[in-house]
């Protein structure tokens, strides 16, 4: 989709002009007079509704515009104006430039702006030092900004673009206020997909909380085949979870039992290439083999973004902190780490350091430290922090420095969330959203339709709604999901532990470490001066007497 002076030869969308759709794509749309409205994507809102809710256009409460089930982008016009915006989470994206004259250019891929995709290389290597979140308002192309999720872009004829808040959070004080209205939400993004598909939906189900309650929600509204992945690496305890939801519900269920040629970092031949850079490029080898048996089908259910929604990091203590609440923080603090074994000492200096240096001063001591010299990678990590030098910091040459410290310095200028878990929980829903939006072209390839019915706008911001202390369960995990979905079974709900696939992964970056050092020497961030590649090469596999440049 296309609009503004980005606007392509395609089918137009009646009563918005100058925006463009692909043929094929989902549209409903409705205008009286100057105002139109049109919903575009995955979205069970009627004619009757939308109607209604121009109201709402012509007095420019757009918010209001994004607060039906789905996942989906809102165009709005009120003749004088054109709102345009995408889901919290950053699904369905919107990107924009500026050209001049023309006026603004917007659109839900890069490549569809009019304009050569030229990557913006220091931001890459900041991406991959410190992360992308302290700078969602930019794309990995150089003059292509990105609306970030929680926003919406408003045109207006001789006026800059202007982004618009639409997070609409309605905080309440306790979990249990909550729950209710979350078990709703996520109970409908469940089964009004399944019952308008008419037929066998695909799902993934690993055996954790999140896509096993996916599934059991969508088994009471229809035929579900889930498929799970295993092998060596992935967790046995998973495994057998998986297979009693299976049971439990009656679904049909096949499992995948995977080889050395299903370990991620292979990239098989033919793989398709996305416009962004994410992890879930690497695990093509696994997607195709354990999704094969569902492909086709109507709509694939996923548990992605389970963790953002339903828990919350221990951010929460560190928010404890920033609002003098020190005694609870630390009592907290202590019990969360002596019922997992960890020392509390460390654990609770370093969630006190970022208290007191907050987040613009978290962004410029990491500043600092990259233009005092080449960064060591750390051996061990303790406590939530702002802003953290991965080991890819290591890697970055003089310049590579003095690049990436310049971007954290403008980020700590930048307007963000100041309480620590709010900033928290909206850059890890960007991540996540971000993942599910460069896994496209894969799925596309695959023949799997997904959807993320924990990253609904309305799911979204029920679970927000409750506070990330109440979400992050001392003894209780993911309490929220509990509380939510009583219908659940207990043996379920009450699991505590959580797999995992860093084993795995650390076996494919073994196994495939000679071509993945080729992809780093390859990079157009060794070419363009930022990262050194001796210094991404372990100690063990340096040439004798090379450095590091300094």
């Amino acid at each position: 989709m296309t609009g503004g002076s980005a606007a392509v030869d395609a089918v137009a969308i009646d009563g918005l002009g100058d925006v463009h759709r692909a043929p094929g794509t989902r549209v409903q749309a409705v205008a009286e007079g100057p105002a139109a409205l049109a919903v575009v994507g995955d979205c069970p809102v009627t004619e009757q509704e939308l109607h209604a809710a121009l109201a709402a256009v012509r007095a420019g409460h757009w918010g209001e515009l994004t607060r039906w089930p789905g996942s989906y982008w809102v165009v709005a016009s009120d003749g004088r104006q054109r709102f345009v915006c995408g889901d919290l989470a950053g699904i369905r994206a919107v990107y924009y430039t500026l050209r001049g004259d023309e006026g603004a250019a917007w659109a839900t891929e890069a490549r569809l702006l009019g304009r050569p995709l030229v990557p913006d290389l220091p931001w890459l290597a900041a991406r991959l030092t410190v992360g992308e979140h302290h700078w969602p308002h930019r794309s990995p192309y150089e003059e292509i900004r990105m609306v970030p999720g929680g926003f919406g872009l408003l045109l207006a004829p001789g006026a800059p673009p202007q982004l618009i808040d639409v997070s609409g959070i309605t905080p309440v004080d306790e979990l249990r206020e909550g729950a209710d209205r979350f078990g709703q939400v996520l109970t409908e993004a469940v089964q009004y997909r399944v019952r308008a598909a008419g037929g066998v939906v695909g799902a993934d189900l690993s055996g954790g909380l999140d896509s096993s309650a996916a599934v059991v929600l969508a088994a009471d509204a229809g035929p579900v085949h889930a498929v799970t992945y295993t092998d060596g690496y992935t967790s046995a305890e998973d495994m057998a979870f998986a297979s009693r939801v299976a049971e439990h519900t009656g679904i049909t269920h096949t499992v995948d039992i995977g080889a050395y040629e299903q370990l991620p970092f292979s990239f098989p031949a033919g793989q398709p290439t996305g416009a962004e850079p994410v992890l879930e490029a690497a695990m093509f080898a696994m997607d195709t083999s354990y999704l094969h048996p569902v492909r086709g089908l109507p709509l694939h259910l996923t548990g992605h973004g389970g963790d953002i929604v339903l828990d919350a990091s221990s951010s929460c203590w560190v928010r404890l902190l920033q609002d003098g609440r020190r005694r609870e923080a630390h009592r907290q603090v202590v019990a969360f780490a002596r019922l997992r074994n960890t020392a509390p000492g460390p654990y609770w200096k370093a969630l006190k350091q970022a208290a007191d240096l907050g987040r613009a001063g978290s962004l410029e001591r990491a500043a600092e430290a990259l233009e005092r010299g080449p960064v060591r990678p750390q051996t061990a990590v303790t406590g939530w922090s702002w802003c953290r030098l991965g080991a890819a910091a290591s890697w970055l040459t003089g310049y590579g420095r003095h690049q990436v410290a310049a971007l954290l310095r403008q980020a700590a200028r930048d307007q963000q969330p100041e309480p620590a878990d709010e900033f928290d929980q909206w850059a890890a829903l960007r991540s996540v959203g971000a993942s599910a939006r460069g896994w496209a072209p894969y799925g596309h390839a695959l023949g799997i339709r997904p959807v993320y019915p924990y990253l609904d706008n309305q799911v979204v911001r029920a679970a927000f709604a409750v506070p990330a202390l109440a979400r992050r369960g001392l003894v209780a995990y993911k309490p929220l999901l509990r509380e939510s979905v009583p219908e659940l079974p207990d043996w379920l709900t009450s699991r505590r532990s959580k797999g995992s696939f860093t084993a795995q992964r650390i076996a494919g970056l073994a196994r495939h470490r000679d071509r993945l050092d080729g992809l780093i020497v390859s990079s157009p961030l060794v070419g363009g001066g930022l990262i050194d590649p001796r210094l991404s090469a372990p100690r063990s596999r340096r040439r004798p007497g090379a450095s590091a440049p300094r």
